[in-house]
């Protein structure tokens, strides 16, 4: 633009004496260059001065580039959902794990001394005697002392809101290294603690019913069920991708491992969420290494990725070493290991398949305490009759009146999910295959799968998981149906579940869900992560057996929970249970 007024000044002055000559007079002409020299100056200025504003605005643009380079690097995202919930459920009649326990103490406390090891003296001296009696035989014992089953109760909770907020960020700090991290709270109306927690932390039990798969106060449920306003990390990993150029990454973090394929359909969510399939919804610190493909054993157009996962669920910290037969009293780690594989992922379609091992699984979570129902028995006996055979040490093992933590064995898991659309309906199966490998029990002689000191053993579980979703075309309606079956021993890594009663992958027996999204006409999106929809939904769950959630402890036919005192619960056990959710979400 400069350049541009200099040609046309000069060109002004050397046009000047032509036109000046034209004139015919001199004093014009003196007059005229006066004129003009007075206008040339004044370009000048005027010139010096956009030169000097160009200058400006050039810095400017530069200082500001600098930001807003600095704040494209960062991408944030999220989501909040507010929910109503109602539960009703059927629990049986059933013999509760205290009740017995006193009842064994009324049939022994008379040999029982200061110093006797309490687990160990029901273990060699009494139980062998209770196992001699028949079913039938025991409950009569047991009405003889005063102890009877806990009669049929109906649980009902019509009412239960709660709110979730979860912020997503990624940025990079190289062109081949990014951080991602989510942030969450989740809260129920009115409270900062959990009215459906079923941790076990006092001596008068758990929460109202079942055993809560996700407790709150364990690794795994932290961020997945209630606990207040209070904003906590969910997810936190770096990637370093294209290592050597080559399509292979490297992560390592708290890892995106809740609510994997195929709980996008039922959930709203566009695509997939996590990386190993919903029977692996489990929050934990880990690390994997992976590697992409477009073509798979010589066929052509197959992409896919496989990755190798490790991660750990539980640090003993510093112990001493040594372990004897059945009673562990070293603890060692609990890690994970394992791969997923995208064996094919293209557009609609996607088969997994994924297999790991969790080793030296324990009974007792971190940020969980269970009540040792023996030894609480033997203590509470104790203070009514006046007398000291048993004091309570909070630093004895054998007399802290906690179970003590110890390690019981390993599990194995292998499942697949394959996925697809054709037209408007989504459609996948899912199966699954646990094995526990028992290797110890703890003090109260509970294993993997194994109570009451039976010697631990291996057990063969299984799932089956279905479900369709049929969009309706040109319409902001998407309807669903899902139903999974579970055996007797078949066990889920599912403490961050998504249902708030109840994992229903867990469930050993059937749960069959419809649901409906409806897509806010809310106006046009903002951004490409923007959506808003309610979902309205109904789950019910049908149990055969206890112990849906967890590997602690024999499961039992629901049906024959009240026709043994040695088939006693820590949790009240559900026969089945009717579930309605209505949410909002926005997406943002």
């Amino acid at each position: 633009m400069i350049k541009k007024f200099s040609v046309l000044a000069l060109a002004a002055v050397i046009a000047l004496p032509v036109t000046a000559l034209a004139g015919g007079g001199s004093a014009d002409l003196g007059a005229k260059i006066d004129q003009l020299t007075k206008e040339l100056n004044q370009l000048k200025q005027q010139m010096s001065q956009l030169k000097s504003d160009t200058q400006d605005v050039s810095d400017t643009l530069d200082e500001k580039s600098e930001k807003w380079d600095f704040a494209s690097r960062f991408q944030l995202s999220g989501d909040f959902r507010t929910m109503l919930e109602s539960v009703h459920a059927k629990v049986p009649e059933y013999y509760n794990a205290l009740n017995v326990s006193r009842g064994i103490v009324t049939a022994s406390y008379a040999g029982i001394t200061q110093t006797t090891n309490v687990d160990s003296y029901v273990r060699d001296n009494v139980l062998p005697g209770f196992k001699t009696y028949t079913a039938a035989g025991r409950v009569a014992a047991f009405k003889a002392m005063g102890y009877s089953a806990n009669p049929a109760t109906d649980y009902n909770d019509n009412a239960m809101w709660t709110n979730r907020l979860r912020i997503n960020m990624r940025v990079k700090a190289t062109e081949n290294l990014e951080f991602k991290g989510r942030l969450a709270m989740y809260k129920i109306w009115g409270m900062e603690s959990n009215a459906v927690d079923s941790s076990y932390d006092n001596f008068n039990g758990g929460g109202a019913f079942m055993l809560n798969s996700a407790m709150t106060g364990y690794d795994g449920g932290t961020t997945r069920q209630p606990q207040g306003n209070i904003l906590r990390v969910d997810r936190a990993f770096i990637n370093w991708n294209n290592i050597a150029g080559e399509p292979v990454w490297f992560s390592i973090g708290r890892r995106p491992t809740s609510d994997g394929p195929p709980a996008q359909l039922r959930l709203g969510a566009d695509k997939r969420m996590a990386t190993p399939v919903a029977f692996m919804d489990w929050p934990f610190d880990g690390l994997s290494i992976g590697y992409a493909y477009d073509s798979l054993f010589g066929m052509q157009n197959f992409p896919g990725r496989v990755r190798f996962c490790y991660g750990r669920g539980f640090d003993a910290g510093p112990g001493s070493d040594g372990n004897s037969d059945l009673n562990t009293t070293a603890l060692n780690n609990v890690d994970f290991g394992g791969l997923s594989w995208d064996v094919y992922h293209k557009g609609n379609t996607f088969f997994n398949f994924q297999s790991f091992g969790a080793f030296n699984l324990f009974n007792v979570p971190d940020g969980v305490t269970f009540v040792n129902p023996l030894e609480y028995a033997f203590w509470e006996q104790s203070q009514k009759n006046g007398d000291d055979k048993f004091v309570y040490n909070p630093l004895q093992k054998d007399h802290n009146l906690k179970l003590d933590r110890a390690n019981l064995g390993n599990l194995y898991h292998t499942d697949v999910v394959y996925m697809s659309k054709y037209n408007n309906l989504n459609y996948f199966f899912a199966g699954g295959w646990s094995r526990t490998v028992g290797e110890g029990v703890d003090e109260m002689g509970t294993g993997l799968l194994t109570s009451w000191w039976d010697q631990p053993t291996t057990k063969d579980g299984y799932s089956f998981y279905t479900g369709v979703r049929y969009d309706l075309p040109n319409q902001p309606f998407k309807i669903g149906l899902e139903y999974n079956h579970g055996t007797k021993n078949w066990i889920a890594l599912t403490p961050g579940n998504d249902d708030l009663y109840a994992s229903k992958l867990a469930t050993r027996g059937d749960v069959i869900e419809a649901y409906t999204i409806w897509d806010i006409p809310a106006g046009e999106k903002i951004s490409r992560f923007s959506k808003a929809f309610i979902r309205l939904g109904y789950q019910y769950y049908k149990y055969d057996y206890t112990g849906s959630g967890f590997w602690l402890g024999a499961p039992v036919k629901i049906d024959d929970v009240a026709k043994d005192p040695l088939n006693a619960q820590f949790y009240a056990p559900v026969d089945h249970m009717s579930q309605f959710y209505l949410s909002l979400e926005a997406w943002f």
